[in-house]
């Protein structure tokens, strides 16, 4: 089992969940992170680090988020294949990450 990053995290970027990875798991696009299904150990640490509740067990994701799961896989394995590295390290959320916060209602 892995985890998958929602689109809840669109137009956040927060990355405060790539701190506590124990693995370099999380991959950056240019609106959200994604998680690589086949590098996630599962260990969940990321989970409550997500300060708008993005991420999900990939057998717990709701519903309306179902097709993130195979956005992340697909996504992280382009990235993965095309060289480019894991985020491992937090970085600034995007400019639009409080708004969207409070879009979400956190």
């Amino acid at each position: 089992m892995a985890h998958v990053v929602t689109s809840k995290c669109l137009g956040c970027k927060f990355t405060d969940c790539v701190e506590v990875c124990p693995v370099a798991c999380f991959y950056e696009l240019d609106g959200q992170l994604v998680i690589h299904p086949d590098e996630c150990i599962d260990c969940t640490a990321c989970v409550a680090e997500c300060p708008v509740e993005a991420i999900y067990a990939d057998t717990d994701v709701p519903a309306e988020f179902e097709a993130d799961t195979a956005m992340n896989a697909t996504e992280s394995a382009r990235l993965s294949a095309e060289g480019v590295a894991a985020i491992t390290a937090k970085k600034d959320p995007l400019p639009t990450a409080e708004a969207r916060k409070k879009e979400l209602g956190y």
